[in-house]
């Protein structure tokens, strides 16, 4: 396969300029201005487009069993609407419950991925016990190139684990050289406030998140915080919502801590207004941590812009509406999650750069570049460079169009962003050299994604140009 892409203004998380890229194979062999190609090769013109590097969504979740049901989505269907929004690559969260073996759950997750993803794919290890099985089978994960463990200081009794465990784990992590990724809330205070709402009859959506307000996801962050500075792990904070909680992260991270910060696109956009809509129209926006008081989001933005925030993910989570309504008349059995994998891209290109004045390298840098410098994929993925995969996503910033569930590729029932305008969408997107999108279709081979496999690192703080 040999491609040339012409005339497009290639962006990446450090700097900006018109050159043509030749892709031969499934990487990179040539960046520069009028380049010719042997015969045969196939030309895109990219004149008027942007050509980024391929998106990686960083938290995911595909196969998920969860408060008595499953995720929506299939590895296909995800993996084929994630490239049509322009993400050419995903990790996603591998969380057996604390009652299952480790190595089972590897197994289940790894074997509905393998042949089913059309686009590159990895995972973040979640430990949810310990004890000396679950300590050998991560060795023996990260040795296989699975860098990146997952814990949850929230869902006390299902995934959740206790401080001895979390202390255990970065231990590890701290002499493995991977990184932790941590769902950052205080689980007793989550279950006590929730206790106390429903014994007072307030069952609805709209309760959602006074039982997991921003001070217990604040405490959550500085809880972790502190273990990492006791324990010298490296650390990423995954789904961030609220000022307060950035304050934590970034007082730990003045006083030396090693913490990424993670936040996702519902975050920045959706507020929780559109989780106190009554019945199923709430439940549709329930997720955790909660979307918050509208007021987070200048402060969310601004910590973007500046480069303190290092990711957009997603939190990819599809349950349909006949889930949601599991919790109709008690909101913690409502399924959390909104589905986004398809469109994180777009949202953030138009509220962050058309709209919100977000450079497009710091668009780049949160939406690919330092998701693989963080997690080991860097400059295989995330870069544009001679010899780095070819997974490329031509951008028309011309294209107008309104995110509607009857649109997407999500095997979902309804959209969180449903009505929303975008400027912009992928024209083109390549993955490892060969074409898996053209102007909104699917036209890949849907099981050509492969497991990318890693090698530790510790990842220093990266100056990315605001």
């Amino acid at each position: 396969m040999t491609l040339l892409i012409k005339n497009g203004e290639i962006v990446t998380a450090e700097k900006q300029y018109t050159a043509d890229v030749l892709i031969e194979g499934e990487t990179i062999s040539l960046i520069g201005e009028n380049l010719s190609a042997p015969e045969g090769t196939e030309t895109i013109d990219a004149t008027g487009k942007y050509i980024f590097p391929g998106f990686i969504d960083p938290h995911v979740h595909i196969h998920l069993p969860f408060m008595g049901t499953f995720a929506k989505d299939t590895h296909a269907t995800a993996s084929q609407a994630a490239l049509i929004g322009g993400t050419t690559t995903f990790i996603e969260m591998l969380a057996p419950a604390g009652s299952e073996e480790l190595r089972d759950g590897w197994n289940i997750w790894s074997q509905m991925a393998a042949g089913n993803s059309a686009c590159d794919y990895t995972f973040h290890i979640g430990v949810t016990r310990w004890d000396e099985g679950t300590e050998q089978t991560l060795r023996e994960l990260v040795a296989d190139g699975m860098t990146s463990f997952k814990v949850f200081l929230a869902y006390k009794g299902a995934f959740g684990i206790e401080d001895a465990t979390l202390y255990h784990t970065l231990k590890l992590a701290r002499e493995l050289g991977v990184v932790v990724t941590a769902h950052c809330e205080n689980a007793e205070l989550v279950a006590q406030l929730q206790a106390r709402l429903l014994s007072e009859g307030k069952t609805g959506p709209e309760w959602h998140e006074p039982s997991r307000p921003e001070q217990v996801e604040a405490d959550g962050t500085a809880h972790f915080a502190t273990f990492l500075e006791m324990t010298g792990a490296t650390g990423y904070v995954v789904h961030l919502s609220n000022a307060r909680a950035l304050k934590a992260a970034l007082d730990a991270r003045e006083r030396g801590v090693n913490i990424h910060i993670e936040s996702v696109i519902p975050h920045f956009l959706l507020d929780k207004t559109y989780a106190e809509r009554p019945g199923v129209e709430g439940a549709k926006h329930v997720m955790s941590p909660p979307l918050r008081d509208k007021s987070n989001q200048a402060a969310l933005w601004q910590a973007l812009k500046n480069g303190e925030i290092d990711t957009v993910a997603t939190d990819h989570c599809p349950f349909d509406v006949d889930q949601k309504r599991m919790g109709d008349d008690n909101f913690t059995l409502i399924p959390n999650g909104i589905p986004a994998i398809e469109d994180r891209v777009n949202l953030l290109y138009t509220y962050g750069v058309s709209r919100g004045g977000l450079s497009l390298s710091r668009f780049v840098a949160a939406a690919s570049t330092r998701a693989a410098q963080i997690f080991g994929l860097y400059p295989r993925k995330g870069a544009i460079e001679v010899g780095s995969d070819a997974d490329l996503v031509v951008y028309d910033p011309n294209y107008r169009g309104t995110i509607s569930a009857q649109l997407s590729h999500v095997n979902n029932d309804y959209s969180g962003f449903e009505g929303f305008e975008i400027d912009g969408r992928p024209s083109v997107v390549t993955v490892r050299g060969q074409v898996a999108v053209r102007d909104g279709q699917f036209m890949g081979e849907p099981g050509r994604g492969q497991l990318l496999r890693r090698s530790p690192q510790q990842v220093q703080r990266a100056e990315v140009p605001v």
